[in-house]
């Protein structure tokens, strides 16, 4: 099926965005004029805070991309589609049978390379509309095709299921990068916030099973520790659009016991994290994901792995998308 229009706009977009944001962290922060607007527009549609729904009624919640869509729209912008020889939904190998995922194949000459990117979400909620900014902007900005997992959610799937999907797609895309126009020696992976848990995470299994590693990864607010009393989840307990007591829910629906947070799939401060490949990470200053994301930084230098990082003020976690309006 062919995407014709981007129904949704959130996760990774253009990386030259907003880089004059990038200054030190600050103790107390606001979010700046641009990001305030999408806040509000935001708090203006009305939302339930999820750590009260179901996850079946969290879904249905409106989300920080709905909210960039509805300035767009107010705007009169477009959203931009071209530059695509293809998009279009496919099946791809899951842990447990097969699972949607959807290709992205920029107009360039190939072979080109790929990335199995992973959406955030918590491991609950979202998919790949919500999402489908972010693969569209990494194909075009790296003239690369890009594979969207859509990997299972819980609580319906409780942990490792998301995990053990996402290294299954990775195998899965490196075994037919070929045939969609791909070089299948230049694989990389990418991710947000729960996805950036997820890239890590295939990036250290296909080290510790002897498989082709990733060539880069791309970790944007990860989650990547266990801690909920770090400075970033202190100064940003009751944050918009993410805060620690939706993370508390989602932990609560992907884990079948909170003894499972110590397991470093979870915690992956505590992985070993030496023999990864080159390491792009994001934050967000105004993000209970901050402080993780800066200790992943400086555990993957220590652990001797190439890594570029830089955190973003004035912005909250899901900023990274909302180029046309941030």
């Amino acid at each position: 099926m062919r995407i014709k229009t981007m129904t949704k706009l959130s996760g990774l977009a253009v990386f030259t965005i907003a880089s004059a944001f990038a200054q030190p962290s600050m103790a107390t922060a606001k979010p700046n004029s641009d990001m305030d607007k999408v806040l509000s527009q935001l708090a203006s549609k009305k939302g339930k805070p999820i750590e009260s729904l179901t996850a079946e009624e969290a879904r249905k919640q409106p989300s920080p991309a709905d909210a960039v869509m509805s300035l767009l729209s107010q705007k009169g912008k477009p959203l931009p589609t071209s530059g695509f020889a293809k998009v279009q939904d496919m099946k791809v190998d899951g842990a447990a049978g097969p699972i949607t995922a959807r290709l992205y194949v920029p107009e360039a000459k190939g072979p080109l390379p790929v990335v199995a990117y992973y959406h955030g979400g918590g491991f609950v909620v979202a998919d790949l509309n919500t999402y489908d900014a972010s693969a569209r902007a990494i194909a075009i900005g790296a003239k690369a095709i890009v594979v969207s997992i859509a990997y299972r959610l819980a609580p319906e799937n409780k942990f490792p299921a998301a995990h053990d999907d996402a290294y299954a797609a990775y195998k899965w895309v490196v075994g037919h990068a070929k045939e969609m126009g791909g070089d299948p020696k230049r694989v990389a992976v990418a991710g947000e916030s729960a996805g950036g848990n997820l890239a890590i995470n295939v990036s250290i299994k296909a080290r510790d099973e002897g498989f082709q590693m990733p060539v880069s990864q791309l970790l944007v607010y990860p989650v990547a520790g266990n801690d909920m009393n770090t400075p970033s989840y202190k100064e940003n307990a009751d944050a918009k659009p993410l805060n620690k007591p939706m993370m508390e829910w989602f932990v609560k629906n992907y884990l079948t016991s909170m003894e499972q947070a110590k397991d470093t799939r979870i915690n992956v401060l505590a992985a070993n994290l030496k023999g990864l490949p080159p390491t792009t990470i994001i934050t967000a200053q105004i993000d209970p994901l901050r402080s993780e994301g800066e200790d992943l930084a400086k555990k993957l230098k220590d652990a001797g792995v190439k890594v570029s990082s830089k955190n973003y003020n004035g912005v909250t976690h899901e900023f990274v998308g909302m180029a046309p309006v941030v």
